[in-house]
């Protein structure tokens, strides 16, 4: 029930989501790192140097291995296949937003974790199972997470959940810390803001490997781009999402699952 997607970002995607976040000038970046001006515009238009990337890196941070396997394509996070979790991809403009779905496979109970740009493919697992789906939590309120939140409870009678720091019309807020259940297992709430101002991590304990659906926060080999605060992004990410057990599965909005101890040896922002 679940797909292998390609990585959301390549190794220029990391660089300039550093370089923003730390709000350095390329001019600025170079003579830090102790690069060549053009090298950097060079490396940052995606052409692969090893050296000027092993310079580059520890000036924003970043593990220069990890980024070093994202450029030659040599990360690939495991495939995640877990009984009582499904991955759906679908497209939103030029882009592809995932939602999932868990359930509880001794009681059959459900919850929804975003919409996507269509909720089509959470519909049709409902339809062919026997699943209840009781809950839809919402990650963050960016668009492209939300955008079929009003037809998938319609359908469903679902109570939607947000943050209480991204309030939304037809959505009751909730607080990081909460707890709820889906049948037997348990959701428990974290606080994983920066990209977004309130963006939230559910952490689901009771299936085979604990998970974590992030949102925004982390992509396997990257992260969010830390839009209203990129300290904040990363610190949030580390004490509340990298402090889980190497073997929880992330769930992130964009691209393929991935996991903690994964996360840990190839992101490059967080492998440091």
């Amino acid at each position: 029930m679940t797909t292998q997607l390609p990585l959301e970002d390549n190794f220029e995607d990391v660089i300039n989501k550093a370089q923003r976040g730390h709000g350095l000038a390329d001019s600025i970046l170079a003579e830090k790192a102790g690069v060549a001006l053009p090298d950097l515009k060079a490396l940052k238009s995606g052409e692969w140097n090893e050296a000027v990337g092993h310079k580059i890196a520890p000036a924003l941070e970043l593990n220069p291995d990890a980024l070093t396997r994202l450029a030659k394509k040599s990360y690939r996070p495991a495939k995640v296949e877990v009984e009582g979790l499904a991955q759906f991809d679908t497209p939103f403009g030029d882009i592809t937003v995932n939602s999932y779905v868990i359930w509880d496979p001794a009681s059959g109970k459900a919850a929804a974790f975003d919409t996507g740009g269509d909720c089509s493919p959470i519909l049709e697992l409902l339809s062919r199972t026997s699943f209840q789906l009781e809950s839809v939590f919402l990650t963050h309120t960016d668009g492209d997470h939300i955008f079929d939140l009003d037809r998938l409870v319609e359908k469903t009678k679902a109570k939607a959940y947000t943050s209480s720091r991204e309030p939304l019309i037809g959505a009751e807020s909730i607080e990081a810390g909460q707890e709820f259940q889906i049948g037997a297992l348990k959701v428990n709430t974290r606080l994983t803001w920066g990209h977004s101002e309130g963006g939230i991590t559910y952490v689901v304990s009771g299936l085979e490997r604990m998970v974590a659906v992030v949102g925004d926060a982390i992509f396997a080999g990257s992260m969010g781009g830390g839009r209203v605060s990129f300290a904040d992004a990363l610190r949030t990410n580390r004490e509340e999402i990298m402090s889980l057990p190497d073997g929880c599965v992330i769930c992130p909005g964009h691209g393929p699952m991935t996991s903690v101890g994964e996360e840990r040896l190839h992101n490059p922002f967080l492998s440091v």
